[in-house]
């Protein structure tokens, strides 16, 4: 549009609004067609597989599903409409239906790629999780399979209650707290720094900053970066804060100091210093208590219960890996502490 305006020597108002109407109808038109086309190939998919297992129970809601009838179609059908009936593909139309059977419910938020990776979920609760995540969040699909391989609904519900890992399944994360943006134990894999590793702190934080976009989808919805070694004097003492973000829902300054060893009680009354600078010095008039985070390789649950006992309910310790978790034995851990819970 640009580029025919100033072809147009001194194109008139009219003109001008005239041309910018048509545009923006254009734009608007093309994403009405794209929402289109994903709404219709939703529902194609979904009554594909409405299709398929009436046929399968004929009446009989407990019938054995086979896997001839699909090897049966995907031929059939692929020699009437060519491509996009693999027995793979038709497999998951199937799952779409049995796993999402209220057609009106569906999201059209989501494409179909991303209700492909979440079919590949078995555990309803992960599944009902990544879902009702997903629609919050607007993840691409290789953000959506980032979380689900960084094991994020198992590192959110370790430190819930079974009350609150169903709430987490059917509602997703939310953000009203400081306790709702912190996660136990943070996965920064995307550094691509393998194990057995020898980093420094410094180095690890030039990496994170390199990453920036990643390092701060893995933080969660809601942070915006603010800077590095953000410097504050005390006492005519410089101190440097590793890395400082601002949270957008909770309205508050979020600091982060990073550790390569184990967390000490030293490092949680520095911190407990920086948040007090920042209340005083750096928030304005709407903001609310900055939050504190140590980043550490390792840490003693009871140390760090010892050194925050009675101090600022703001600041938190949470660990770091540099590989993806080994999601099955953090889901173990997760039902076994449901079972437990159940049982008292």
């Amino acid at each position: 549009m640009t580029e025919m305006i100033r072809r147009n020597q001194q194109p008139s108002r009219q003109y001008t609004q005239l041309l910018e109407r048509i545009s923006q109808r254009y734009v608007e038109g093309q994403a009405q067609a794209v929402r289109s086309v994903n709404e219709t190939l939703l529902e194609t998919n979904w009554n594909i597989g409405k299709y398929i297992v009436e046929y399968e129970q004929g009446g009989n809601p407990k019938a054995k599903y086979g896997d001839q009838l699909l090897v049966n179609l995907s031929r059939d059908l692929t020699l009437l409409h060519g491509r996009g009936f693999s027995r793979s593909n038709l497999t998951y139309m199937r799952l779409f239906y049995l796993r999402f059977p209220i057609c009106e419910t569906l999201s059209h938020k989501l494409t179909w790629s991303h209700y492909f990776e979440l079919l590949k979920i078995d555990d309803e609760l992960e599944r009902s999780f990544y879902y009702q995540q997903n629609i919050r969040e607007n993840w691409s699909v290789a953000e959506l399979k980032r979380q689900k391989d960084s094991g994020l609904f198992v590192r959110l519900a370790l430190s819930k209650d079974k009350e609150q890992v169903l709430q987490l399944a059917k509602q997703g994360q939310t953000q009203a707290s400081p306790q709702d943006v912190i996660k136990d134990i943070y996965v920064f894999e995307f550094l691509k720094i393998p194990e057995p590793y020898n980093i420094s702190e410094s180095e690890l934080e030039s990496r994170l900053l390199d990453n920036l976009q990643s390092f701060l989808l893995e933080l969660g919805k809601g942070f915006t970066y603010v800077g590095r070694q953000f410097r504050m004097t005390i006492n005519n003492i410089p101190y440097r804060v590793d890395l400082v973000c601002y949270h957008r829902i909770l309205r508050c300054f979020v600091l982060f100091d990073l550790k390569i060893r184990e967390v000490q009680h030293n490092d949680i009354g520095q911190m407990n210093m920086y948040l007090g600078y920042f209340a005083n010095e750096e928030n304005v008039e709407g903001d609310n208590p900055p939050i504190g985070i140590i980043l550490s390789k390792d840490k003693d649950a009871l140390l760090v219960e010892y050194a925050t006992y009675g101090m600022n309910s703001q600041l938190f310790v949470s660990k770091y890996q540099l590989y993806l978790p080994d999601k099955e034995e953090l889901k173990r851990l997760i039902y076994q502490q449901l079972e437990l819970e159940e049982n008292q």
